[in-house]
């Protein structure tokens, strides 16, 4: 019997791929754990390898179809087989609904239904309180059934949510982080599944582009937004328009940082492979930093701010196909050169295409450098869901004074964007300048 080919789920978050193309021809044999196509993800282009032995028989996929994970492409079994289309193209499957289980009976006091009707309020019962947490479902949107209207019980949450169209779990958690409601959302996905183009699509203002009013005479080329691009202004689009961004710039004297990181670099180059730069520097002492004011090591729920266990701190990397950031997991228990040499490997993956999901995954901080193209400070995005980004521009030589003399100092500007909604200004201020003192005096590390 055939073996049905399918596009595997590459990570949590990615719903659909591009096909990029197929690296063996149609009715080829093939081997298991051959690579047979290629797809690229929002992050990467990833081989995809054959899960059976046999002859391949392909579908009527080509190269720039985006199709969702877990859609057949192919079959793999006897040179006689054929390829035969099923019904439409399957999307992310995703559970139903489980039965309504029994409601406990909750009988509310009369002092309770006398206090709602007076004030308009309207209860829920812990089951139902626990259920609409579990399904991200806000309560108030629920009509309540229970005692006289009053009380929104467990089979009223099932209810709304049986309702609800159907939408990817990406598209869901989305939905409630930014309070859309998904019945006015029209899906695009397949099958009319909303999914979380169709959510960030829904908070942005109806507008005219400002590209319409343009005279076509004006238009000397057309860049089709898709792929990276297409996620990348998604993402940052979505960022800028639900955070309260603060900036905060800070100018450092990195005089005895350069001087530092020189001493290291001629003493460990050649025994590392590698020389530390300031990136990996960097890198340290913000996940130290991170430690001490772990109210930066955070993110935003539908319900609260969760302090993350976890210092994953992800460094923005310029490729061909756009701006990536690699993660490097748990860096505040990591050495200078571990860290060097695993940032290098991703770094080299994401310049290759060759990113997995989950070296592009999981950040709790993100650091990016603009310093290598002159510039000395700027307004970096917030990388979401993250609290803050921290940006890094050009160490320069400037006359500034130092104690009694005016002298020529290697000073640096720091550049700190974080979400007001999680962090208020004058702790988030501290945390930049804690970052200031490690920079200025290095040798502190040593005491932490």
């Amino acid at each position: 019997m055939a073996e049905e080919f399918f596009i595997p789920q590459l990570g949590q978050t990615v719903e659909v791929v591009t096909l990029v193309g197929w690296l063996v021809q149609d009715g080829e044999k093939v081997g298991q754990g051959q690579a047979v196509m290629e797809v690229e993800t929002d992050k990467a282009v990833f081989p995809v390898e054959a899960n059976a032995k046999g002859y391949i028989h392909i579908g009527p996929f080509n190269a720039g179809d985006v199709l969702p994970v877990l859609t057949v492409v192919a079959i793999i079994g006897k040179q006689e087989d054929k390829f035969e289309v099923k019904g439409s193209t399957p999307a992310v499957t995703e559970s139903e609904p489980a039965p309504a289980e029994k409601v406990d009976a909750e009988v509310a006091p009369s002092a309770e239904a006398a206090a709602a009707r007076e004030s308009d309020r309207v209860f829920v019962s812990p089951r139902a309180r626990k259920l609409a947490a579990e399904t991200s479902v806000d309560v108030a949107r629920v009509t309540p059934t229970g005692y006289e209207g009053i009380r929104v019980t467990e089979r009223d949450v099932r209810e709304y949510l049986n309702q609800l169209p159907k939408a990817t779990p990406v598209a869901q958690r989305m939905a409630a982080d930014v309070g859309v409601d998904l019945r006015a959302v029209v899906g695009s996905g397949p099958g009319g599944r909303i999914v979380k183009h169709d959510v960030t699509r829904a908070t942005q203002p109806t507008t005219v582009p400002i590209a319409a009013a343009l005279p076509v005479a004006d238009v000397v080329e057309r860049i089709q937004l898709k792929g990276v691009r297409s996620i990348i202004a998604e993402r940052m689009g979505t960022s800028v328009h639900t955070t309260a961004r603060v900036t905060l710039m800070m100018e450092v004297d990195a005089t005895e940082f350069v001087a530092a990181r020189d001493r290291i670099k001629s003493r460990v180059s050649q025994e590392w492979g590698f020389a530390p730069g300031y990136n990996d520097l960097v890198a340290r002492i913000v996940s130290v930093a991170l430690r001490k004011f772990p109210y930066m090591n955070a993110r935003l729920a539908p319900d609260a701010v969760e302090l993350l266990g976890h210092v994953n701190i992800g460094m923005a990397v310029e490729t061909d196909r756009g701006l990536l950031v690699p993660v490097v997991k748990d860096v505040d228990q990591k050495s200078l050169r571990q860290f060097g040499e695993e940032f290098r490997r991703m770094v080299d993956g994401a310049r290759a295409g060759r990113s997995m999901p989950d070296d592009l995954a999981g950040g709790t901080f993100t650091i990016t450098n603009l310093g290598m193209y002159d510039v000395d400070a700027f307004t970096p995005v917030i990388n979401l869901p993250e609290a803050a980004i921290l940006g890094i521009g050009r160490i320069a030589p400037k006359a500034v004074p130092h104690g009694a003399e005016i002298v020529v100092r290697q000073m640096w500007t720091l550049s700190l964007v974080f979400d007001h909604r999680l962090v208020d200004g004058a702790p988030a201020a501290r945390f930049l300048q804690y970052i200031k003192q490690l920079i200025e005096e290095p040798y502190l590390l040593l005491a932490g």
